[in-house]
């Protein structure tokens, strides 16, 4: 049985526990004085409104503030709604106790009302971090999966036949030529594949890693685009063996060039830089868009990719409140600043 099955199993029979569990606590007095002589000596109505005004505190604190992110903030506010819960449900029960030595017992009823509280708060507690476990690891199971889904839709974004056709014409066409960047051509290709393949099933590669397979996807498509574009790339990093999640930044170079190359003229700059400093890395791509011309970009070119809104997805489940992402389409440019906290 998987967690998510598991997980679906406890939401689904959540309900019979609560009632198992205040059915336990309503009969519970009964069950005590069960033989003796008189039984149990107070009236079903009483337990009923005693029942109540112990789940209000409790199920107050499991709905509302076992959830709540910054619990702190609100403990005297918890505290508060405790000590009016048990004053009220003091008064409440002495329509049950008439008899005034029932006052001299005020403190040590309200003190007793508190500590029950807790311990059927506790309880609850226990329950709410069950489900939130379980919340948690479906969230890894989702992370995972996520993960899987990106790289395959990754590898066929390198498989994409418009590029790779374009690439090996090229390459054919410099081979012709006697051209000496021939070799170093097909040997970019090729690691361009072999990190994909390999590299891409890893949950983490290093940064210097990242990095070269970008300047080797730069490369083929400078090769590929010809006098179409002009990449500047600039690389700064303190520590190139830092951890990254693979294939997270491909996606913004594959579409600065998808745009530009739709574009009219020569030398369309791109410019994209990735900095680390101080374990926060920074990665900016700029590059020239036509909106209007968003048409012209060919279909299978569009399918291409795993996609920046697949990958805005891959960085909420990968770094949750640990990146910044940020996209503006401003003046006929295309900017992508991301930051991330490794």
């Amino acid at each position: 049985m998987n967690n998510n099955t598991m997980y679906l199993k406890l939401k689904k029979t959540e309900p019979i526990l609560h009632l198992f569990f205040w059915g336990m606590v309503l009969f519970f007095p009964y069950v005590k004085y069960m033989g003796r002589e008189g039984g149990y000596p107070m009236s079903f109505m009483h337990e009923l409104v005693a029942l109540l005004f112990n789940m209000i505190p409790t199920y107050i604190m499991y709905l509302w503030f076992f959830p709540l992110s910054n619990k702190r903030k609100y403990i005297l506010l918890v505290l508060l709604v405790f000590i009016c819960n048990a004053l009220i449900h003091y008064y409440a029960d002495t329509f049950f106790h008439p008899e005034e030595g029932h006052k001299h017992h005020r403190w040590r009823s309200i003190t007793s009302s508190l500590v029950t509280y807790l311990s059927f708060s506790l309880v609850f507690f226990a329950l709410h971090s069950v489900k939130k476990l379980y919340t948690k690891q479906q969230e890894l199971d989702a992370t995972i999966q996520e993960k899987q889904q990106a790289e395959l839709r990754a590898l066929k974004a390198q498989v994409n036949p418009h590029f790779l056709f374009n690439t090996l014409n090229n390459i054919y066409a410099n081979a012709l030529k006697g051209d000496e960047k021939t070799p170093d051509l097909i040997l970019k290709l090729s690691n361009n594949f072999r990190y994909v393949l390999h590299e891409g099933q890893k949950e983490d590669v290093s940064l210097d890693q990242e990095i070269t397979h970008i300047k080797d996807y730069i490369s083929l498509q400078e090769e590929r685009l010809s006098t179409k574009v002009k990449v500047n790339f600039l690389s700064k990093m303190d520590n190139a063996k830092k951890q990254i999640a693979p294939l997270l930044l491909i996606p913004f170079v594959e579409n600065a060039f998808k745009y530009t190359s739709i574009l009219k003229g020569n030398k369309h700059p791109i410019n994209i830089k990735a900095v680390l400093k101080d374990n926060q890395f920074s990665f900016y791509c700029e590059n020239p868009y036509d909106e209007n011309g968003k048409q012209e970009i060919e279909i299978n070119c569009q399918e291409s990719g795993i996609g920046i809104k697949n990958t805005q997805k891959r960085l909420q489940l990968l770094y949750p409140e640990q990146h910044q992402l940020e996209i503006k389409k401003e003046e006929n440019l295309f900017r992508v600043i991301l930051t991330i906290s490794l």
